[in-house]
């Protein structure tokens, strides 16, 4: 890094490549990399399948999707409830757009109160799906798809980044496959955002590790147009840069620049979305009104966590299988948290971590559903990747095949059918 007043030597200019070199180098480089990241590749994509085949031969063997068709959003065949519930309005929204308002329906019962709904999902994820849409010709599902089965691919490669950087290359190989194979592992092949916003949260604290914030600073905007939870990796880039200026390895202003940049996605479609409504705390009553989510200290969680264990399921939204994979889940988090700051990795990661963790514990919303609200908290996957990577292939491959083929179960059956993903 150079400091003002340094000279710099000037390069000497780049001779003209020889006539049939500069193939044969690009040709080079691609082996390399196919090389380097196929089997990344390959590890995350070969549990995926293994897991998703299991899920569409339980859906099929029940017979499920056949009597609850048509389900809310669902079809007539067991791939279908990929873009139910929650699919169905990023469905909806892509075709046709938000009209936020705050406006009580006329004789409507249950959850769903408050006009304009589909405001409380944010706009990048189906902003993606149109723009596949118009370009492949596919539908709203099919867009869906596409969009997160690729962003899923880019999450485990950053996954792999991060790991690597802190464990090397079989730590990282161990990391995407515990990313495929998560309790909340099934909504990453789903039309639902998770994909998208994961990806988006683990190159931007790989950004922040390599010290370039610009980067960092954009994809965390970008982040924030996914997902409301991007305010936890605002803060842990904010953090990081204080950090990293404090002990003097950075200068102040692109750490700066990167914070001020980081929360204009979230801030600017919260802002938008309360300017349509007339009220500027409009999407908080929105999530209230229409979907009894709110920020409630803790809580519905510990309503959940004291009335479970006791055979208890008078608690809100109450799913009994999908909600003990929820517990086990929501008690597994602090153990590993634990073993990830035993390691002193960077800042951002443990920031990160323990934020978003706290964000979803306070918030009330169907319990069943953190396995899939965690699934974005890939530094938890460091540790076991670290004391995995010793293992021979053959016995990471047994370990790692057995869970996916769990997964179908855990990951994908109970979160899509037997509970509301």
């Amino acid at each position: 890094m150079t400091t003002v007043g340094t000279s710099r030597a000037v390069p000497a200019p780049a001779s003209e490549p020889e006539p049939g070199k500069a193939a044969p180098d690009r040709r080079e480089r691609l082996r390399r990399a196919a090389a380097h990241y196929g089997p990344v590749l390959a590890m995350y994509g070969g549990l995926k399948l293994v897991g998703f085949a299991v899920f569409m031969y339980l859906l099929d063997a029940a017979g499920d999707f056949r009597e609850k068709h048509p389900r809310f959003g669902g079809g007539a065949h067991p791939w279908d409830v990929l873009g139910s519930w929650d699919g169905w309005w990023y469905q909806q929204i892509a075709l046709h757009g938000y009209d936020p308002a705050l406006e009580p329906i006329p004789g409507a019962t249950g959850l769903i109160t408050l006009k304009g709904n589909s405001a409380a999902f944010f706009p990048l994820y189906p902003a993606l799906m149109r723009l596949v849409s118009e370009v492949t010709g596919l539908g709203p599902y099919g867009a869906g798809m596409t969009v997160s089965v690729v962003a899923s691919f880019v999450a485990a490669l950053g996954i792999y980044a991060v790991t690597a950087r802190l464990g090397g290359r079989a730590a990282g190989l161990v990391a995407v496959g515990l990313w495929a194979v998560w309790p909340g592992s099934g909504a990453e092949w789903a039309v639902y955002s998770e994909s998208v916003y994961t990806a988006l949260a683990a190159w931007a604290c790989y950004a922040v590790m390599t010290r370039r914030w610009l980067t960092a600073g954009v994809l965390t905007f970008t982040a924030g147009l996914a997902r409301p939870t991007a305010v936890t990796l605002v803060a842990a880039l904010a953090v990081a840069g204080l950090v990293a200026v404090l002990r003097r390895e950075e200068g102040i202003r692109r750490p700066l620049v990167a914070v001020l940049i980081a929360p204009l996605g979230a801030v600017g479609y919260l802002g938008w979305v309360g300017y349509r409504m007339g009220d500027w705390g409009g999407y908080n009553k929105l999530q209230d009104g229409a979907w009894a989510h709110k920020f409630d200290f803790g809580r519905h969680t510990l309503d959940v966590l004291t009335s479970l264990p006791v055979g208890h399921h008078d608690y809100l939204f109450a799913m009994p299988m999908e909600d003990t994979i929820g517990v086990g889940v929501v008690l597994l988090v602090p153990v590993l948290t634990v073993l990830l700051v035993r390691l002193r990795p960077p800042v951002v990661l443990v920031v990160y971590t323990v934020l978003s963790y706290l964000m979803v514990m306070a918030t009330q919303q169907y319990f069943g559903n953190v396995s899939r609200y965690l699934l974005p908290l890939f530094p938890l996957f460091v540790p076991l990747a670290l004391a995995m990577r010793r293992l021979k292939l053959p016995s990471l491959l047994t370990v790692l095949g057995t869970a996916a083929v769990a997964s179908g179960s855990y990951a994908g059956y109970v979160l899509f059918e037997l509970g509301v993903p």
